[in-house]
């Protein structure tokens, strides 16, 4: 019976969820409590994910109309907003960036600069791969950066073993390669002698020295594969926070705070988002690099970073790195395709930085007038890059005669085409930012957000820094069981009304929880990367936990410290900004 409930669990779940808390909104007719049963329902399946996230992303167009929270056309516009155009944009552009390699190339130059010695092979990895993560999936970054780097290690394995191995006898006259062997193989004398008994030596494998140190060789790389697996999949998560576009609950935070604050002046936006969260990044990853080489390579730094390594070490070294050399050579030149691509990347991030920088006018405003400024978003620039790489051919056209018995002329196909997106775009994660912002907008248009707002007013008596360190724990051990976008959004709505309540500025706790939102270290279901380096084998949960605890850990106390330094001047977060205050508020 328990295992065929065990194994029904996903529909058990699904029916039983939304009946064991019906007598909330029956008891309490009130739109607050309609709107927090949608909710509490919503984040229960979220998190056991008995149906996929974004099915339950799509609950509020059934529940909000039918509970006279809000009408239908009203629910269903929130699901196509500006930030899920720009999120889809971001991701062509990265479709278009994975299609043609120019991810791997880059990958590859880097570490052909860095070198294979262990530990500035791990910065380089951890390195390319936060830079990657910035622009395109962290999954698709880890998919990618996995192998290469089991590639690299298991090259210096086979160097090592290989130099490492005891040196064989020289052979002897007769061809024997061992003495004893070649006493058993003399004819017997016809004249019984005396037995003597020759003892066998021993082969190399099963000298307990050699296999002493065979047993360390392996364990020595077992330790590195661990330690450069969790550092891949670790930085893929933290270099997602840099930008705007680098993972979800960065949009899910602009989204909500447009959606809440309609009057916030554009205050997030890519270029402010990248002057507070890249230094942050920067600063997570240094730290989580050091505390890795302390778990996995030990404190002999001299050995670490290769100084004074002996012929052999030298040896292996030159060998791994062929291998990273070979896989470089094997892309070729650099192709049309990918030059283009490259710039069209370059002239995206250059429109996304100047478009309205804050410390000088940007050229929306000096293109299309100040009383049109507004119009244009990132999405706008995003969007046009994402055509021209619909346009773009992805050869040098030719005007050469048809070619062929056929006659017919060769067109070259676009650096993007349909099909290509359609494969490798995640839709569900459109759904599942739209229901995020439908679920804000019902907490607003029920008023629910302003009653968890009026319960939380007792924490106006607690330090602001400590508020935030407090926040952000709370979220960085949510998002071990959940998703990053289910975390935020089910948290950023009632934190933005609590700072409210106590005349706190919202960003001051909605920036820090959506970065510790990404800080998903510990478990290997918590997020996509972890998972995709759990399936090689190498590690066990228990590894993840031990890394993955002070880690979660260090970011917090760095977010913390990043909000209550660099961040505050950038946003202003040492008032309540006027664009907070509504009419029943007395800050």
């Amino acid at each position: 019976m328990w295992r065929a409930l065990l194994a029904h669990r996903n529909y058990l779940i699904t029916l039983l969820t939304p009946l064991l808390f019906l007598p909330l909104p029956l008891a309490l007719p009130y739109k607050e409590a309609q709107c927090g049963y949608t909710i509490i329902v919503m984040a229960l399946l979220w998190c056991t994910e008995a149906l996929p996230l974004a099915v339950t992303a799509l609950i509020p167009v059934l529940f909000f109309p039918l509970m006279g929270i809000m009408d239908s056309t009203t629910v269903c516009k929130e699901y196509l907003k500006d930030t899920n155009m720009l999120f889809i944009g971001g991701l062509l552009v990265a479709i278009a960036v994975e299609r043609w390699d120019l991810h791997r190339r880059i990958a590859l130059r880097v570490l052909l600069i860095v070198g294979v010695r262990p530990g500035l092979l791990m910065m380089g990895f951890m390195g390319v791969t936060a830079f990657l993560s910035m622009w395109i999936s962290n999954t698709a970054t880890t998919a990618m950066m996995v192998p290469i780097a089991q590639a690299v290690l298991d090259q210096l394995h086979k160097s090592e073993q290989e130099s490492g191995a005891p040196r064989q006898p020289a052979p002897s006259r007769n061809g024997s390669l061992n003495k004893a062997f070649e006493l058993q193989e003399k004819p017997c004398p016809p004249a019984p002698v005396p037995v003597v008994t020759v003892e066998k030596a021993k082969q190399p494998d099963e000298d307990p020295q050699a296999a002493e140190a065979q047993r360390r060789l392996e364990q020595k790389h077992l330790t590195l594969s661990k330690g450069m697996s969790l550092a891949v999949c670790y930085s893929a998560s933290i270099g997602g926070i840099a930008t705007l576009t680098g993972t979800s609950p960065n949009l899910v935070m602009k989204g909500q705070m447009d959606e809440l604050f309609p009057g916030n002046g554009n205050v997030v936006n890519f270029a402010s988002w990248f002057s507070f969260a890249f230094p942050t990044m920067v600063l997570l990853l240094v730290f989580s690099w050091l505390w890795l080489l302390l778990l996995f390579l030990g404190t002999n730094f001299r050995k670490t970073f290769g100084c004074g390594a002996s012929e052999a070490e030298k040896s292996s070294s030159a060998r791994a790195y062929e291998v990273i050399r070979g896989e470089h050579r094997a892309l070729g030149r650099m192709k049309f395709s990918e030059v283009t691509v490259l710039i069209l990347f370059f002239i995206l991030v250059l429109l996304w930085f100047t478009r309205e920088p804050g410390f000088m006018p940007g050229w929306a405003g000096f293109i299309f007038g100040k009383d049109r400024e507004s119009y244009i978003t990132d999405a706008t620039v995003v969007i046009f890059i994402s055509l021209l790489m619909f346009l773009i051919p992805s050869e040098i056209p030719t005007c050469g005669p048809p070619r062929g018995d056929s006659g017919h002329v060769r067109v070259p196909p676009p650096l993007l085409d349909w099909q290509t997106v359609n494969q490798k775009m995640p839709w569900n994660i459109v759904l599942l930012l739209g229901g995020g912002f439908a679920l804000a907008k019902g907490s607003e248009a029920s008023h629910l957000s302003s009653w968890l707002g009026s319960k939380l007013t007792p924490l106006q008596n607690i330090p602001h820094p400590a508020i935030a360190f407090l926040l952000c724990l709370l979220v960085a051990v949510f998002t071990e069981c959940t998703s990053n976008v289910a975390t935020t959004t089910l948290f950023l709505p009632i934190l933005a009304s609590m700072s409210q309540a106590i005349c706190l500025n919202p960003l001051y706790v909605m920036l820090p929880c959506t970065l510790a939102a990404s800080l998903a270290f510990m478990l290997p279901v918590a997020t996509p990367p972890n998972a995709i380096v759990f399936s090689y084998g190498k590690l066990r949960v228990i590894d993840m936990v031990k890394a993955g605890c002070m880690l979660n850990l260090l970011g917090v106390l760095v977010i913390t410290l990043a909000i209550n330094t660099w961040g505050t001047p950038l946003f202003g977060l040492d008032q309540f900004p006027s664009w907070a205050n509504s009419s029943q508020l007395q800050c």
